[in-house]
This record gives C-alpha cells, sequence and structure tokens, in this order.
C-alpha cells in the first residue's frame, strides 16, 4: 500500500471541513519595498498575517538598497507563505482569490510579488487582484474599526510616501488632495537621524531620542504653510527644507564648537513634522466636509504624530481612526484587506498579464 502523502500549505487540495463561506478568503501578497507580507483575510476578519522583513541587511547602507530587496523577497516568499497557512490554518486551496500589490514600490521588488501572485492565482484557477499599495495602507483599518466611513480623508505617512487622500469608496474611487513634493516625512526622519549620529530607521529612535528633548527648543520651519505656499500647495507637504534647516543648525553648533542637544533636536523636529501632518489633515477634512480621518504607514507609529492627530480632531469635531501599529507598517494584511472589499463589492478581477507599476498613481486603486 503506497504511503499517503504528507500535507504541505503549497498543495492545493479541497478542504469541505470547515462548512459554508459566507464570506470571501483573500490571500495578500506584499512586497513593494523591504517587508516580504503575505495574509489571509476572509471579509473584515484577519486570520494569519506574516511579515518577513530585511531591513537590517539595508541598515549598514543607512536607507534600502533596491537590489537587496529584491534578492530578499525572492528568498522569503515562499517560506512566509507557508507560515501565513499554517497561523491561519488555511491550505491555498482554500482561498477564493489573491490579491498583490501592483504598486506604487521598488520596481523589482514588486515583480517578485506580482510574478508570484499570478502564479499563484494560475495555478489555483483563482481571479488576481492586483492593488494599490496606497489604498491597501487605508484598508488595513477596516481590520481594526470596520468599514471605512464613506468619506474619509487619509493621511498616508511612511518612508516613501506622504499623501493626503479623499477617499469615497476605498475599492473604487480615492482622490489625492496633495502628497509630499520632494522628501517623504519618513525619509525627512531618516536623514536627520544619520545628521544625528543615530541608527537606521531613524524614525523609532528619533523618538526615543525626543522624549528627553524640549519641543519648543529650536524653532524648525514647518513646510509650505505660509500664505504664498497655502495658495498652491494647500494639501501639499515639504520636508527637505526642514532637513536641510535640521543639518545646518547642527553644523553651526558644530562649528562653533558647542555640543549638539540630540534629545531637543530630535524634539523639535519631530514636533515640526507632526505639526504640518496634522494641521493639513484637518484642513482638509474641514474643506471638504469630511468628519472621519484615518492615518496610516510607518510613520504613523510616531506617538508624537498620533497624540497630536488626537487632539487637534477632538477639537475639530472629527473622529479619528488609527489602526495598530502592526498593521501601519508594510503588510500583506491590508493588501488582502483591499482585495477583499473587491470581491464583496463584486469588481471584475484584473488581467494575468497585469504589470508591476512602480509608479501606479494612487487614484487607481486597481490594476487592470
Amino acid at each position: 500500500m503506497s504511503a499517503t502523502p504528507r500535507s504541505s500549505p503549497l498543495v492545493p487540495r479541497s478542504d469541505t471541513s470547515r462548512g459554508p463561506r459566507t464570506e470571501p478568503l483573500i490571500l495578500g501578497v506584499e512586497s513593494s519595498c523591504d517587508e516580504t507580507g503575505v495574509a489571509f483575510v476572509r471579509g473584515n476578519t484577519l486570520l494569519g498575517d506574516v511579515v518577513a522583513s530585511s531591513v537590517e541587511q539595508h541598515a549598514r547602507f543607512g536607507g534600502v538598497v533596491p537590489e537587496v530587496a529584491s534578492r530578499a523577497h525572492l528568498e522569503e516568499l515562499i517560506p512566509t507563505i507557508t507560515r501565513a497557512c499554517q497561523e491561519a490554518g488555511h491550505r491555498l486551496a482554500d482561498i477564493d482569490a489573491v490579491a498583490v500589490t501592483s504598486g506604487p514600490g521598488l520596481a523589482g521588488a514588486l515583480m517578485v510579488g506580482v510574478a508570484s501572485a499570478k502564479a499563484l492565482a494560475w495555478s489555483l484557477d483563482k481571479p488576481l487582484y492586483g492593488v494599490n499599495h496606497l489604498a491597501a495602507h487605508v484598508c488595513a483599518d477596516v481590520l481594526d474599526h470596520g468599514p471605512l466611513p464613506e468619506p474619509t480623508v487619509a493621511l498616508l505617512v511612511s518612508g516613501g510616501h506622504t499623501n493626503l487622500l479623499l477617499v469615497r469608496d476605498i475599492a473604487s474611487d480615492v482622490v489625492e488632495l496633495g502628497s509630499t513634493i520632494d522628501d517623504a516625512a519618513g525619509e525627512a526622519f531618516d536623514k536627520v537621524a544619520r545628521v544625528l549620529g543615530l541608527p537606521y530607521p531613524g524614525g523609532p529612535h528619533i523618538e526615543r531620542a525626543a522624549a528627553d528633548g524640549d519641543a519648543s527648543a529650536i524653532p524648525f520651519p514647518r513646510g509650505l504653510t505660509s500664505r504664498k505656499d497655502l495658495e498652491r500647495h494647500r494639501f501639499d507637504y515639504s520636508f527637505s527644507g526642514l532637513k536641510t534647516a535640521v543639518v545646518r543648525w547642527v553644523q553651526e553648533r558644530e562649528a562653533a564648537g558647542e555640543p549638539v542637544p540630540v534629545a531637543d533636536v530630535a524634539a523639535s523636529f519631530n514636533e515640526a513634522v507632526a505639526d504640518v501632518l496634522t494641521r493639513k489633515a484637518i484642513d482638509a477634512c474641514e474643506e471638504y466636509g469630511v468628519h472621519d480621518l484615518q492615518i496610516g504607514g510607518g510613520v504613523t507609529a510616531n506617538s508624537r504624530l498620533r497624540a497630536m492627530a488626537q487632539e487637534r480632531c477632538a477639537a475639530a469635531g472629527i473622529s479619528l481612526r488609527v489602526p495598530r501599529v502592526r498593521l501601519c507598517t508594510d503588510n500583506g494584511a491590508m493588501v488582502a484587506a483591499l482585495g477583499s472589499q473587491m470581491v464583496q463589492r463584486g469588481l471584475a478581477p484584473s488581467s494575468l498579464d497585469l504589470p508591476a507599476d512602480s509608479s501606479m498613481p494612487v487614484s487607481q486603486v486597481k490594476a487592470e
């Protein structure tokens, strides 16, 4: 008698023991930058979420190296899928659709995820949904707080993106109100950390240093907030000037032979970033008559940003939604959540020849 094959989460096999499926089960794949994320979402419920990060490989370079990120995705994707299957208690054959980040992001990194998702969708005979990375960040919130109010203003703050969005329908109608015209907020944190001699990634280390500093010690500039700037860039952001102001302030102290108060610099810089981010987000809510603000992206882990957003929303009568920190960074859960919204709304899947689009506009929520 032949031996029974060992079960594997990577082997398609029907599973009828779980009863009727009332909501779609979606596999989400994220590979836009330096995290390989795979997750299972049924409806709005997160069942399994595994992330493999290559951030330590990039730390010695002081930033993400695209080639290193792509190779890390190649090495980690199958093990990450396996662990996600185990955590969720599902086989790949159980899924109803595959969702994958189609863009924006690093071209090579995106290609790894997109190619893998295509192979899974084709081999399992399941529909494929290519989703927008930025819209997926917004959609992560439904896993913690349920359906998004329509409309919602969303503020996305990460290492590569700083955007203000008007979300009328998370699956199909997202409008960009503003974005950064130079450095993203996360980039500014990394560059300022380097000037202060703090490790990469800069955000967490600046926040720790800021805890012991005086946020009002140094009046760093608030980019694009003057009357003239607001006429052209009311909802846009700029952090290059702020970064340069910090660098010059530190250099002047060093040239004068004076010690650099790292904690005060970190706290004053941190305050300037949080001030501009939240000020413009509240302004967008008031301008468009929206009573709900959602913030997401890796920089949302910053406690001062969260506190200031809460204070200003409360004062303006605006409801604030912020997902747990794990869902703010890049992950497969947010991709699966957005894919689930598309399936539940009956949207047509993407084509199997969908591209990896490094410059995919946020208004294109789904790749065709």
